[in-house]
């Protein structure tokens, strides 16, 4: 039943007369209500990511395109347009549970700032306009997975297993993958196992970081009853989990070394993933949620430590085998 919502309300949309004006109405909203609903955070480290993915493969793989200026404009565009288009679409669907949780009550369409047609339209304009800039600015590929990280987010994240099933952000993660691959593929043309495994990270990352927040706003997931992990499983366990993920994410972000990346990389991955496990142990010993939020600030800057490491071992890249 979930899977048929959107494009059902989408048709109760266009029947009604609550997009008549819509071009004028748009046009008088706010700068910050536009920018809300486009989740500016999740922008920029998306758009570090795919720009980082892209400049380390046109460093580390032979015969990729040389970039210039405009391609670094293109995939800050097209990532810009992708990431906003999703948010909106994901405020849009969220607009029930929304006002159940303190840290999303006070977004544009529970606060009545926004029109949900409104939003619902220029999510879907934005996402659209993504995909199209990126194949025709890009390539095909990139357009390919610009379009897979729109899909994975919106359907299978915010339609589909985000109310339905615990494991929802372990699947969920594969749209921030998305994100790497398309700058990656926009530089090579194609996609190569190094380039699968960059942006595999992203996937593996996602549920230590995010388990993290849920365990902090437990109570308020539980009373929009959504089905997030220490909702069903509880504190304790949620906290071994997020243990368990970043004991494969320390190891994982390490084996890239044997497929191309360098000393520098491998150094910055050591580091890093070294004190997310530090702080995900001691969450074993104490699963609050204020450790919990201590643990989701240590996490939460991981990534784009991991992607500029990337991009400097491209750029100075010493072999370590």
């Amino acid at each position: 039943m979930a899977e048929i919502l959107i494009p059902f309300e989408i048709m109760l949309l266009l029947k009604s007369n609550k997009l008549n004006g819509f071009g004028l109405d748009i046009m008088r909203l706010g700068f910050n209500e536009i920018l809300e609903i486009s989740k500016p955070r999740i922008i920029i480290l998306l758009v570090i990511t795919a720009v980082t993915s892209m400049y380390a493969a046109s460093k580390l793989v032979a015969g990729a395109a040389a970039l210039d200026y405009w391609m670094y404009l293109h995939i800050i565009v097209a990532g810009t347009l992708a990431s906003a288009g999703s948010s909106a679409l994901n405020h849009f669907y969220d607009k029930d549970i929304d006002p159940k949780m303190k840290r999303t009550s006070s977004r544009p369409i529970p606060s009545g700032r926004m029109k949900e047609s409104h939003v619902l339209i220029y999510g879907l304009v934005v996402s659209c306009v993504s995909v199209i800039y990126g194949y025709f600015a890009l390539n095909s590929v990139s357009a390919f997975f610009i379009a897979l990280g729109i899909f994975s987010y919106v359907i299978i994240y915010t339609v589909w297993l985000k109310r339905l099933n615990p494991s929802n952000i372990v699947i969920g993660g594969i749209a921030g993958s998305a994100a790497a691959w398309a700058g990656w593929s926009a530089s090579t043309g194609s996609m190569d196992g190094l380039g699968f495994l960059v942006g595999f990270l992203v996937f593996v990352w996602t549920p230590s970081h995010f388990w993290c927040l849920a365990m902090k706003i437990k109570d308020e997931y539980a009373q929009a009853q959504v089905p997030m992990l220490p909702v069903v499983i509880g504190m304790q366990r949620t906290s071994k989990y997020i243990l368990g993920n970043t004991l494969i994410l320390l190891p994982y972000s390490l084996m890239l070394s044997a497929f191309g990346m360098g000393i520098v990389y491998t150094v910055i991955a050591a580091a890093s993933g070294g004190l997310m496990l530090v702080y995900h142990y001691k969450l074993t010993k104490n699963p609050t949620s204020e450790f919990a939020w201590k643990a989701y600030k240590v996490t939460a800057p991981y990534l784009t430590i991991i992607f500029v490491a990337v991009a400097l071992d491209a750029a100075f890249h010493f072999p370590l085998f």
